[in-house]
């Protein structure tokens, strides 16, 4: 296998042969904790190995011809795995993918040419908008195409008996060996390939599931039962409704069930503690292998998967305001109006305007910060409010307007809350298309607008 120092023909010569990196900081009990970065992979993530694999199997098979549609269903890492090959090899690629996949996927995938369609993350397998079911029915629908299946393609799991279980052996033989693996399973390729290898070649390797809350998965390692019923989860990429048919738990002996929050704190703290930036299901297996680990009386030697690149999730799990909108991270309650502010002034959080300011810098702010109102502050003290509508009216019909000043299209008669007021009080001030500016005393706290409020009963119910 060529070095990573080499020379290469093709992106794709670089797919497999990632590193390993042993943990120093965290805190792994008796066990010493090691890390497979998949997230080297040219694509970010450990789902390149497969795209190249079904691919090229078909091509193989002659299942493929040239300038062919692949069709996929994907929770986002399959999806670039195979719009990578699929552009390498002149495929059109169609990809249909749940809602719920962050932003930053969805940009990878259309930039490197692929076509999505955006369903439901809401329905289980049987539901016509159920991503993997509607994907079939494009596949089916469309003449020529090539329906890739992951969830049931054999030569899904082979990429991982045959290329990543060897790998990981030989890599692991330099460490002293290998004691178990913490790995998370959507289409179970990972989990199934693994298990095959090592049960001819490492049959004491211990498989430990990483299932995120909701998914079916851990309760039918632990306890032999196979729910019809799931619930949602946050966490992308892992955990499942049903059983795949390339699925095989027969060496699967333990399940964590971790929770969205879990996941989301464990993979920011492995950034702090040992600077590697993964995404939202290696978090899930980190909050599993650290459970296992501190569980154990005598020493090991784990391997966590980072399944992918932290870069797809940071405008979530990475973006302070989108964990706080979802409860994930704790913030000091005041049992007042404050509660409700996600962008606090007095924490330098709230993006200002001064009344000297352009209007073109307003707009770029509201751009940069995707936010439609913006408070204008001199010497400390709010003296006006700014939104898009104001901008527009201001502007429209002559756009050389942009360079006024704020202060020519702000709105200086201010409706002012008290802090103490009651939440109740916003909903007339919503009513009237405004914003609640909150204020304690002369200090101006922060802007609430119906999101903001949104999200705090919704926290509530959390």
């Amino acid at each position: 296998m060529p070095t990573r120092n080499s020379v290469h023909d093709s992106v794709l010569d670089l797919i497999a042969d990632t590193p390993i990196v042993r943990a120093r900081r965290l805190d792994a009990g008796p066990c010493e904790l090691y890390f497979k970065l998949e997230s080297q992979n040219p694509g970010g993530s450990i789902k390149d190995r497969i795209g190249l694999s079904m691919i090229e199997a078909a091509e193989r098979r002659g299942d493929l011809r040239p300038g062919a549609t692949l069709v996929e269903g994907t929770a986002g890492n399959t999806g670039i795995g195979l719009a990578l090959v699929a552009q390498q090899k002149g495929y059109k690629l169609v990809l249909v993918v749940p809602d719920k996949m962050s932003r930053e996927k969805i940009f990878n995938l259309k930039a490197m040419g692929a076509e999505v369609v955006l369903t439901r993350s809401d329905v289980a397998k049987g539901h016509p908008e159920y991503y993997q079911d509607l994907a079939e029915r494009i596949a089916r629908e469309t003449p020529g195409a090539y329906f890739v299946n992951q969830f049931g393609n054999p030569d899904n799991p082979a990429a991982h008996e045959h290329g990543t279980a060897p790998e990981i052996l030989r890599q692991m033989g330099e460490a002293g060996g290998l004691d178990a693996v913490v790995f998370g399973c959507g289409s179970s390729g990972t989990m199934t390939g693994l298990s095959r290898h090592f049960a001819e070649h490492a049959p004491e390797v211990e498989l430990i599931l990483a299932d995120p809350v909701g998914s079916i998965l851990a309760e039918y390692i632990n306890e032999g039962t196979l729910s019809d019923k799931s619930a949602s989860w946050m966490v992308e990429g892992i955990g499942e409704d049903f059983l795949p048919s390339i699925s095989d738990f027969s060496r699967v002996r333990k399940a964590y069930a971790i929770s969205d929050r879990e996941s989301f704190l464990a993979a920011r703290e492995l950034l702090r503690s040992e600077g590697i930036l993964g995404g939202s299901s290696t978090g899930t297996l980190l909050a599993a292998a650290l459970k296992y680990c501190r569980e154990q009386t005598e020493p090991k030697k784990v391997l966590v998967f980072v399944c992918d690149t932290g870069n797809k999730y940071l405008s979530k799990l990475y973006n302070d305001y989108w964990m706080l909108d979802n409860g994930f991270l704790e913030r000091e309650q005041y049992g007042d109006l404050r509660d409700l502010i996600l962008r606090p002034y007095s924490q330098r959080d709230t993006v200002v305007l001064a009344p000297g300011d352009l209007l073109m810098t307003a707009y770029q702010r509201m751009k940069l910060y995707e936010i439609s109102q913006l408070p204008v502050m001199e010497n400390e003290k709010i003296v006006g409010i700014l939104d898009e509508s104001d901008v527009l009216l201001h502007v429209y019909g002559d756009e050389a307007r942009f360079r006024d000043p704020v202060s020519t299209a702000m709105v200086s008669k201010l409706d002012i809350m008290d802090v103490k007021s009651p939440v109740e009080a916003l909903l007339p001030v919503f009513d009237r298309g405004q914003v609640a500016i909150v204020v304690d005393g002369d200090r101006f706290l922060g802007l609430i607008t119906r999101i903001d409020l949104l999200n705090w009963l919704r926290r509530r119910v959390q």
